[in-house]
């Protein structure tokens, strides 16, 4: 294996983009636990695990915040602590982003086989907070996370470049799982799209009122928009630090290059501003609940706008006047 790159130097202006980019997603994954906190109505399956990832978010933001601004200059012990935390957050955060997925794979696609909520929730909480935990304490134990001259991060610490086995760990440490993700997402989120589809199509054989046809119609495009925009969001903004990764392996200059260290740096900690924008911001129902906290004014009355949309998935029964534990996280 070719010897690690030079140092990747930090200007400062890099270093602001990133540690800007830090403070927005710890702001978006803050924002995201506060809605779900501040109305219980809104706490379906979906945004549970929703909020489970933002707290992973919120972690590596703040780990990646701490590395950046810090700025590591060589080995030192909270380089190690940083990059533990980062390492558990990051990889916690790749799990539960396809836990999400898979949840609404088999809730809405395989409903009558899926199994028990309860036992599948327990199942995501020991495979996505307990296999990051394992292959972080390993990585302490065996002395693998270190100082990394930034080859690999934008200044935060992670696997040791002088580890002999650098490749196995990075693979172990988050890259394997990223990989993975890459490609899982978008199958699953393909999988409930296309089943969607067809029990809209099916739903609107039967129903000849042109206004409840044109609104379901309407609930059902903003969920297929937001079931393509959650594995493109993942990938654009991961797609960096797999760049990186490759080109340090092969030993390229061009991992120095200071347009993909700040990609790299974003894309690593965004995806809870990303998160945010998208279950929050673009989302009606928590949206008018936020604007009406922020004006001092009554929120509206409760509803469950992906009614319509689980209704569709199911193939059965109106709107409905419930949220559906199953359901995405509201259109």
């Amino acid at each position: 294996m070719p010897p690690p790159a030079p140092p990747t130097v930090l200007v400062p202006s890099e270093r602001a983009v990133v540690l800007l980019s830090c403070v927005l997603s710890a702001l978006g994954s803050g924002l995201l636990v506060a809605t779900h906190a501040l109305w219980p109505d809104l706490r379906s399956r979906a945004r549970r695990l929703l909020l489970f990832l933002s707290l992973a978010d919120l972690l590596s933001a703040v780990s990646y915040f701490y590395g950046v601004l810090r700025d590591f200059p060589g080995p030192s012990w909270d380089c190690v602590l940083q990059g533990a935390l980062s390492t558990f957050a990051n990889t916690s955060s790749f799990f539960w982003t396809v836990a999400i997925a898979l949840y609404l794979y088999l809730s809405i696609v395989r409903t009558p086989r899926a199994p028990r909520a309860g036992r599948l929730l327990l199942a995501f909480h020991v495979v996505s907070w307990g296999v990051p935990l394992a292959i972080t304490a390993a990585a302490v134990a065996m002395k693998k996370i270190g100082y990394d001259a930034s080859d690999v991060s934008v200044g935060w610490c992670w696997i040791d470049l002088e580890a002999e086995d650098r490749v196995l760990w990075m693979l172990l440490t988050g890259k394997l799982w990223e990989l993975l993700a890459y490609v899982t997402l978008p199958v699953l989120y393909l999988l409930i799209r296309k089943h969607i589809n067809r029990a809209h199509q099916a739903l609107s054989e039967y129903r000849p009122i042109l206004s409840e046809a044109h609104r379901l119609q309407h609930h059902s495009s903003m969920a297929d928009k937001k079931l393509v925009l959650i594995p493109l969001i993942f990938i654009c903004l991961r797609i960096w630090s797999t760049v990186r990764f490759a080109l340090t392996l092969c030993g390229s200059p061009a991992v120095r290059a200071p347009v993909l260290v700040v990609l790299h740096g974003i894309g690593n900690t965004f995806q809870g501003g990303a998160n945010c924008i998208m279950f929050v911001l673009c989302t009606r129902a928590v949206r008018t609940r936020l604007f009406s906290l922020c004006c001092c004014r009554s929120p509206p009355p409760a509803e469950s706008p992906a009614a319509p949309k689980a209704s569709a998935a199911s193939g059965t029964g109106d709107s409905g006047t419930r949220g559906d534990p199953c359901e995405l996280p509201h259109t």
